[in-house]
């Protein structure tokens, strides 16, 4: 009966107390509260908020609701990044193994796709043999080892919000603030952390998509994190286009790659060294960011971010080789170029058509058992801005068959937007945010 009071009571816009989330969330874990009650609870939530009080309260909830990963053996800083999600972000991929082979600890929890977005753990199993289930132990084992795990949620982390993170995307209740915020600092919290950096997108692929929804939403996770002791810092990034040039599971994967080399594109390098160097100030390795980005190109140029990619990638059981070969990766069985229809100003990349249109290629979930074709997906070479002649190659579509070449060419025409003139997008990184404040991002 508890379920079904609090689905009335916040349904009618009343408030749940801290000790009724932590008996639901147990509750929940443990199997004894139907998912259809869940879902319901979901949707008032997103449909009539939580305060302050409520999302701090779900957050303990769901970090009570199972174990912690305990690294306070590791006598390093511990610094972990997370993206609220977008399409071609797959800079966790290339950051995670950067400021590992820095010498900080970075025990890296991500999750699956969600709504239209895609998810770290799915760009990290396409590699072949790669596991992300790993254990707390081995989890420990790898972060004291190689500095870095890349891991999904285990059973027994939060194991109430692993749950509601599956049922948010198959329920339409992912755009909610204290959903979303609670879900990420209940798993990250759970890490053991010396300190946190948030990648917060804006824009039209973003889940939150105006500014001041996306700098709240900092705000929030901030404050959560001071509550338990650990410095968070966000960076605000654009999603009002792609990140980078591949959207897709095995594509993305071959991108990071090329990035960790020094070969990856402009965008998707700027994100990385600006997430990166708040990483390494909150681990206290660097005094600012000059340093930082030194540090950090010296680390690609000379290889040994690379490297460490591929140590990381043996230690979890996949094919180490990938990171000299992507052709170990597996690959679609078509694809086709994409032409201009006429010559003009690329205007907009629509992320989240492009996200949906993978998702409908089989590259993404429309419900949570849906599986999930590594090797579909889109390189888009056009950026907003650009010129381009009629019949100028615009993109490449991957797909399984025919049939997914054409639900790409549909994509890309409801997503590619041509123009006699474009607007400038929106700045990569336009703002940091910290328990001072907010203020305007210069990378000085």
């Amino acid at each position: 009966m508890l379920a079904h009071r609090l689905i009335e009571r916040k349904r009618d816009g009343g408030k749940i107390e801290a000790g009724e989330w932590r008996a639901l969330a147990s509750a929940y874990a443990k199997g004894h509260v139907p998912d259809y009650q869940m879902a319901a609870l979901l949707m008032a939530c997103y449909l009539r908020g939580l305060d302050r009080t409520e999302t701090a309260a779900l957050t303990e909830a769901m970090i009570a609701s199972g174990d912690t990963l305990d690294l306070s053996d590791i006598d390093r800083p511990r610094v972990d990044k997370h993206s609220t999600g977008g399409v071609g972000d797959k800079v966790s991929l290339v950051l995670a193994p950067l400021i590992a082979s820095l010498g900080v600890a970075v025990p890296m929890m991500s999750g699956r796709s969600l709504g239209h977005t895609g998810g770290t753990l799915d760009k990290l199993e396409s590699i072949p043999g790669f596991r992300t289930d790993l254990s707390l132990e081995q989890a420990r084992a790898h972060v004291k080892r190689l500095n870095c795990a890349l891991m999904a949620q285990t059973p027994e982390i939060a194991p109430a919000d692993r749950k509601m993170y599956s049922l948010r995307g198959a329920t339409a209740t992912i755009e909610s603030m204290p959903l979303i915020a609670s879900s990420i600092m209940s798993k990250k919290l759970a890490e053991g952390l010396t300190g946190l950096v948030l990648d917060i997108k804006r824009g039209s692929g973003a889940f939150l998509p105006e500014l001041d929804r996306g700098l709240e939403l900092a705000k929030t996770m901030i404050e959560l994190g001071a509550d338990h002791g650990c410095p968070v810092v966000a960076l605000v990034t654009a999603m009002d286009r792609p990140l980078g040039r591949a959207c897709g599971n095995a594509l993305e994967v071959e991108e990071s790659i090329a990035t960790l080399k020094g070969e990856g594109p402009s965008d998707l390098l700027e994100v990385t060294y600006a997430l990166g160097a708040e990483m390494l100030l909150l681990a206290g390795t660097v005094p600012d960011r000059p340093t930082a980005r030194r540090e950090m190109e010296e680390s690609i140029g000379t290889g040994a971010a690379a490297a460490q990619f591929q140590r990381i990638i043996e230690a979890q059981g996949g094919n180490p080789g990938v990171v000299d070969d992507p052709a170990v990766l597996p690959q679609a069985n078509e694809c086709e170029i994409f032409p201009a229809p006429r010559r003009g100003f690329i205007a907009r990349v629509e992320p989240r058509t492009i996200g949906r249109g993978i998702i409908e290629m089989g590259g993404g979930r429309s419900t949570v058992t849906d599986r999930v074709d590594p090797t579909v997906g889109f390189v888009i070479t056009a950026q907003p801005g650009d010129f381009v002649e009629g019949g100028e190659p615009l993109a490449t579509i991957f797909a399984a068959d025919r049939a997914g070449i054409e639900i790409g060419r549909r994509t890309l025409r409801n997503a590619i937007h041509l123009a006699d003139e474009a607007d400038l997008p929106l700045p990569l990184v336009s703002h940091r945010v910290t328990a001072a404040g907010v203020e305007l991002y210069t990378p000085d």
